[in-house]
């Protein structure tokens, strides 16, 4: 016998799934305003900030154990991600130079920037929260482009002493920060997410070839060719 699963407050389906989307607005929408705080009173480098706002975003996965399946309203999973699509094409055309999303987003504070690879995120998390809904490839797309991406450049530019490049400048300490935030936060979210579907040797694999074409990969693709990478990568293995 199938068991449904419990609603908050025995709320219909369409009503539970609307309760979980609003706290991941809650959460995704609470994070640039504190990294504008902290970049503007504490000194908080941008770049720091833009990879901890990327960190914070792909993260926002934490929520999807929370929405019932089977029902057209799971997938508002990718509300917050369509209205930050949204918002990141305003911005990038129109916002001024101290709005909060260039202050805290962008590495150079030129608004432009927001179109790229910022964009290119969004999109990927739509992807992933609709053709790749709860399955093995999406939540780990999700979790290597948000930590591994995330933690590579803040741990290579300040720390990285091994320097090499390919399309873009890297290095081999960033590379490794890569390596184990993806594979860190891809045991994590899978067993959290699809736990019927963990298999940490294949996890461990997907996030070495993730780091690869991340070395590889030109700045802002690759929040293109990471997520495509591990998708492939987990279809194939």
């Amino acid at each position: 016998m199938i068991m449904l699963q419990a609603t908050f407050f025995s709320l219909p389906v369409v009503w539970h799934n609307a309760l979980v989307t609003l706290l991941t607005f809650v959460y995704v929408f609470s994070v640039p305003p504190l990294m504008d705080y902290l970049v503007t009173n504490h000194g908080l480098p941008r770049d720091i900030s833009r990879k901890i706002t990327h960190i914070c975003a792909g993260s926002a996965i934490v929520f999807l154990p929370l929405f019932i399946d089977g029902h057209w309203s799971q997938y508002l999973n990718i509300t917050v991600f369509a209205v930050w699509t949204i918002l990141l094409i305003q911005k990038g055309l129109f916002a001024a130079d101290d709005d909060q999303a260039v202050k805290t987003m962008t590495r150079t504070g030129d608004k432009r920037e927001l179109l790229k690879g910022t964009l290119y995120f969004v999109l990927v998390a739509m992807l992933c929260g609709t053709l790749y809904y709860k399955t093995f490839e999406g939540v780990l797309a999700m979790a290597v482009l948000g930590w591994g991406d995330g933690l590579a450049p803040i741990i290579g530019t300040r720390y990285g002493k091994m320097k090499y490049r390919i399309l873009s400048d890297k290095s081999v300490e960033g590379s490794l920060a890569f390596l184990v935030g993806s594979a860190a936060a891809g045991l994590f979210f899978v067993s959290l997410i699809v736990p019927e579907a963990f298999d940490a040797g294949k996890i461990l694999l997907i996030a070495l070839i993730a780091m690869a074409v991340e070395g590889m990969s030109p700045k802002e693709v690759d929040n293109l060719t990471i997520p495509a990478a591990v998708i492939l990568a987990a279809q194939f293995l």
